[in-house]
């Protein structure tokens, strides 16, 4: 490290390390000294930090996500979800997906966040980071490639309220008879009337569409039905009430899959009829789910902890404070009855 050199009323300094130089201009010679060492010292750790990325592969983001979705991500109920973001990753990402695992810091992150919300939802872009942030916690936790995950530390799109939304008396009525008039007494024959047959038997299970349409004859076991594989990951029995199991014995005698559709042709179906009635945008195929917790607690007067069973949920403050929905005239009513 060189001396201050005096030039007119102030001090000069130089600092060097290896290849890497700085200066600096003080009023006295010890505030150019005490800068001079400051410097050194970070210097060096900056010399250090070149040689550790000499030293590292170069990993585009690309490269890791691939990585992720070959070894985690196709075992995973969200396969499809990862494997099309994967696709379309310079897309969503833009330059990130080129650049270097060990160059993106949160700033990219937060840049990435504030981009995507000008063109998607907030819901959105919480489930994209999400899954970005499950990309390089694989990178940190088992491939201890990365020290951290740049993502945990910034802060998660504001995500709007639960939906609320009832099912009425009236929505029933006109979605059936714009599914082929599906009359609940009767056997579904064409495929709209099995999408109406599901709706209505979502309705009595809480049951999410992907299980109802996964459920096969070897799963019904009388007073209950039997899901091997849920959107957790574990199996549940589903107890069935008196109109559940009325709906589930118009389909005996159908052996394997009891109804025919796959979930796009469902959701086609289903979503072109929201829109023929007038309804798109009211009803969402899930929201049988809320109707139907709500009901349950309501008529049935089933227990939180019973409910979770039932439904599924791992989570008790999910069920009560998202899926739970009564109105406040039901409220009322519960407490005069009690």
């Amino acid at each position: 490290m060189q001396k201050p050199v005096k030039r007119g009323n102030s001090y000069r300094i130089q600092v060097k390390y290896k290849h890497l130089r700085d200066a600096a201009t003080r009023d006295t010679a010890k505030e150019c000294t005490d800068w001079a060492a400051r410097r050194l010292m970070e210097l060096q750790l900056q010399y250090q930090e070149e040689l550790k990325k000499l030293e590292q592969p170069d990993i585009p983001f690309s490269e890791l996500f691939t990585q992720y979705y070959e070894n985690v991500g196709k075992h995973k109920k969200s396969s499809s979800y990862i494997k099309n973001y994967l696709k379309r990753l310079n897309y969503y990402c833009g330059y990130l997906a080129n650049t270097s695992i060990y160059d993106i810091t949160p700033q990219d992150m937060v840049a990435l966040r504030d981009r995507r919300l000008k063109v998607v939802k907030s819901s959105t872009v919480s489930r994209e980071l999400s899954l970005c942030s499950a990309v390089f916690t694989y990178a940190v936790s088992e491939l201890f490639l990365l020290k951290d995950n740049p993502v945990q530390v910034i802060k998660k799109p504001s995500l709007p309220p639960p939906r609320n939304q009832r099912i009425t008396d009236e929505h029933v009525k006109i979605i059936l008879a714009g599914l082929d008039n599906y009359n609940e007494e009767k056997e579904p024959v064409t495929p709209a009337q099995e999408v109406a047959w599901a709706f209505l038997f979502a309705m009595e299970s809480s049951m999410r569409r992907g299980e109802i349409l996964g459920i096969h004859d070897i799963h019904d076991f009388g007073d209950y039905v039997h899901l091997p594989d849920t959107k957790n990951g574990s199996a549940r029995d589903v107890p069935l009430t008196t109109r559940g199991r009325k709906l589930l014995d118009l389909l005996k005698g159908r052996k394997g899959k009891l109804l025919k559709h796959n979930s796009n042709s469902f959701r086609l179906i289903w979503q072109r009829n929201l829109a023929k009635v007038g309804l798109n945008g009211v009803i969402t195929f899930h929201d049988t789910r809320h109707e139907a917790i709500t009901r349950l607690v309501n008529i049935q007067k089933i227990p939180v902890e019973i409910l979770a069973k039932i439904t599924g949920h791992k989570t008790i403050n999910v069920l009560v404070n998202t899926y739970y929905n009564p109105s406040a005239s039901e409220i009322a009513k519960m407490l005069n009855a009690a």
